[in-house]
């Protein structure tokens, strides 16, 4: 009896053994998924049907065994799907460590390709941004190289007919103002919502939303098939949100769509297993 259970303990050992393998360095690092969906959006005009709109999210540059190889590849696997549109949901960086300017630099440099394409690319601040004390620098930054930084604004997207972006604050620390973000958008004009946190979500009037995107989440980052309540999300008590992809549709209001995205990077331990990297598109299509 004894030897069996040995060997059974050998062999647990082993898999959890090749799972930590697994989870640091294959899932995170060598597999980026590319999710692509057509959405309907109300009010978009015919001239803007087929508009392709890519998402990234959660680069948290600074984390112990960071993933900024795989933000690279996740950039330039947008840029090369042309799309017309990039978004970037925040948490850029993860904590204070190595300091601001060498954090700040490093998302700089792994967002240029962006703005030098020449894409509208519009982001959110996360609020690992703002604890880590970066928020402003992380602003002016973006800015600096073409990128627009919409906090509780919206603003028109270049190159449509009057698609509008929305970008809502962090919920954390407490910056999300979803009145002000909507009072940009002109009545029955077509947006785009973009906020780190999906726990806004519930926040925003009917049909104010027809799609917004978010992430915060990492999908889990450590999901157990079949047990969605035992994630790492929950084993950390973060907030009760939708965690991955499409949101039930009893969970916001009436007309508002929300889609999570798994983002790329880490929080606290730097590892990923069934939760890998995301790249998500969007193609909008006229509807209801």
């Amino acid at each position: 009896m004894k030897r069996w259970l040995g060997r059974i303990g050998a062999v647990l050992g082993t898999l959890l053994v090749l799972l930590a393998v697994y989870g640091v360095f294959v899932e995170p690092r060598l597999i980026l998924d590319e999710e692509r969906l057509e959405v309907p959006l109300a009010q978009l005009a015919g001239a803007d049907a087929g508009t392709e709109v890519a998402v990234l999210a959660d680069f948290q540059i600074g984390a112990f065994f960071d993933n900024d190889g795989m933000v690279a590849q996740a950039v330039e696997t947008a840029l090369a799907a042309e799309p017309d549109v990039v978004l970037l949901g925040g948490d850029y960086v993860y904590s204070r460590d190595p300091g601001v300017e060498v954090q700040v630099d490093r998302v700089v440099e792994l967002v240029r390709p962006l703005a030098e394409s020449g894409v509208p690319t519009y982001a959110v601040l996360g609020n690992h941004d703002h604890a880590a004390g970066m928020a402003e620098e992380l602003t002016r930054a973006l800015e600096g190289v073409g990128i627009t930084v919409l906090e509780n604004e919206a603003v028109p997207v270049d190159g449509t007919d009057g698609l509008h972006v929305v970008g809502i604050g962090p919920v954390r620390p407490g910056l999300a103002d979803v009145e002000a973000a909507l009072a940009d958008v002109p009545d029955g004009a077509p947006r785009v919502v973009l906020a780190h946190n999906p726990s806004v979500f519930p926040e925003l009037p009917p049909g104010s939303a027809p799609l917004t995107v978010a992430g915060h989440t990492h999908c889990g980052q450590i999901a157990i098939p079949g047990l969605p309540r035992w994630s790492y999300l929950e084993l950390t008590a973060q907030e009760e949100v939708v965690t991955d992809g499409w949101a039930p549709a009893e969970y916001g209001a009436e007309g508002n769509r929300l889609f999570v995205t798994c983002g790329i990077g880490f929080s606290v331990v730097p590892a990923r297993v069934n939760a890998p990297p995301q790249l998500a598109f969007f193609e909008l299509q006229p509807g209801a």
